[in-house]
């Protein structure tokens, strides 16, 4: 059910037919990593990559 679960949030994009992107974006209370799942409109790629890309470069600079 567990495994189940965790599919529903990760099938979205490509039941929909649109790009997605997942980028690391922290840790929880135990060390583990949290992901953040980006999502784009139909053929807006370079787009979705962009906006990852700008993510992670301001994330650097704050550490």
């Amino acid at each position: 059910m567990k495994m189940y679960l965790s599919d529903i949030y990760t099938i979205s994009a490509n039941l929909a037919g649109i790009p997605g992107l997942s980028i690391p974006c922290g840790k929880d209370k135990n060390g583990l990593p949290i992901g953040m799942q980006l999502l784009g409109g139909c053929f807006k790629e370079k787009t979705l990559l962009r906006a990852g890309f700008a993510y992670e470069t301001e994330r650097e600079e704050e550490a």
